[in-house]
């Protein structure tokens, strides 16, 4: 490790999957949720993730300890949240975790470009939320500004190397089947090339209008014609119900 790398990183951990197939495809991970996020979107199901705190001393040391008994089993490691990029050690994090030879993943909502750019030498593979249009993102999110950095974000992947996806998580209080179609088919013409629809769950949602039935809600059937009727535009696209 460089000196830079020799520091332990100080990153309140919130909780950790020891291994998945579904955070990082293609490859057998963990995941590593970190504490805090900027952002209030009513169907998040990880609202005791929202509020950030201090690092207790030995959070990382705890992760590090599992990722050493880790190796040769576990091919990447995943970066989630809450929002990973708010904390600024994280690039520190990700330079230790590719020095015990994994590769890096990231979930992010891109709202912090500057921190993205600092971190992509250290990544190699990137789950980018798109929460929404540009039109109606900070409406969604419940913070302004959020949008245009996130925007800046999308340019940075799409101009580097970093393998990555866009997702969509749609809750029908925020979506038609309209609405959502037009961003598929945006993304696709800036040169998004994998693309995957999330359907949120409503059993627990920061906010109590999320949780209950709309009314306007699409049909199954007609959700999935949409994804077909999609397809052509990406590499690869996926529905993923059931599981967000």
């Amino acid at each position: 490790m460089s000196p830079i790398e020799s520091r332990r990183p100080q990153l309140p951990v919130a909780g950790l999957t020891p291994m998945t197939t579904l955070d990082y495809p293609d490859h057998l991970a963990c995941v590593v949720f970190l504490q805090g996020c900027p952002l209030r979107c009513g169907y998040c199901h990880n609202p005791q993730m929202l509020e950030p705190r201090k690092a207790k001393p030995d959070e990382w040391a705890e992760i590090e300890a599992f990722l050493d008994r880790r190796r040769g089993l576990l091919e990447g490691v995943v970066f989630s949240g809450g929002e990973p990029m708010l904390h600024a050690d994280l690039p520190l994090a990700a330079a230790r975790v590719r020095a015990l030879g994994f590769r890096v993943g990231l979930h992010t909502a891109g709202v912090y470009p500057r921190r993205l750019k600092a971190l992509l030498p250290w990544l190699d593979w990137v789950g980018l939320d798109v929460k929404g249009s540009a039109e109606n993102f900070d409406v969604i999110v419940g913070r302004r500004g959020m949008a245009a950095a996130h925007r800046e974000s999308l340019a940075q992947l799409l101009a580097s190397d970093v393998a990555f996806e866009c997702r969509t998580t749609v809750h029908w209080r925020d979506w038609t089947l309209a609405s959502l179609r037009d961003l598929a088919l945006s993304l696709s013409a800036q040169g998004v090339t994998h693309y995957a629809i999330q359907m949120a769950r409503p059993q627990q949602c920061l906010e109590e209008a999320y949780t209950q039935p709309v009314t306007t809600a699409p049909t199954t059937a007609e959700l999935h014609d949409l994804v077909h009727r999609l397809q052509p535009a990406f590499q690869h696209l996926e529905l993923r119900e059931g599981v967000v």
